[in-house]
């Protein structure tokens, strides 16, 4: 009878705990990606200053082939190696739809901070080369010709 004295006031006293540990270890928090919208207004307006010259696309191609195709393709269309084995969806950069509607800037600040599954270049890449790596995503996009218009 003892024990059973012991006992019971023991499981008054941790039963509260009980449910809400197990409450905070069942049910990971999910975090969220960061979508394009969380880009600084500064970054998006962010000019280019680097012309883009067959001399900017030849640096750039060197750090694409090093560090993107793998994941982006050899020519940008999104079905790289490794993108294809981490059954990844990876933009198309060939259509030029894909960067439209972003700004140089945008561009320039997912390179270095990268985004969602793709990790940041950071200080790896010179400031330069950065915007080379812009320019050279802009080239890989091919004007698709209009569904309306028939080749003569």
């Amino acid at each position: 009878m003892s024990r059973f004295t012991l006992v019971l006031p023991a499981l008054f006293l941790f039963a509260p705990v009980l449910p809400a540990q197990q409450a905070a270890t069942s049910t990971p928090a999910t975090p969220k990606a960061p979508t394009y919208a969380a880009i600084p207004v500064e970054a998006v307006r962010t000019p280019n200053p680097v012309k883009s010259s067959p001399e900017s696309l030849a640096r750039a191609k060197r750090w694409w082939t090093l560090d993107c195709a793998m994941c982006h393709g050899k020519d940008g269309n999104g079905k790289g190696e490794t993108a294809q084995d981490m059954k990844l969806t990876i933009a198309d950069f060939t259509d030029d739809a894909t960067l439209k509607d972003r700004t140089d800037g945008e561009i320039f600040y997912i390179i270095k901070n990268g985004h969602q599954d793709m990790p940041p270049e950071g200080p790896r890449v010179k400031t330069e080369e950065n915007w080379d790596l812009v320019n050279y995503v802009r080239s890989l996009a091919k004007t698709k010709p209009a569904a309306d218009q028939k080749p003569q």
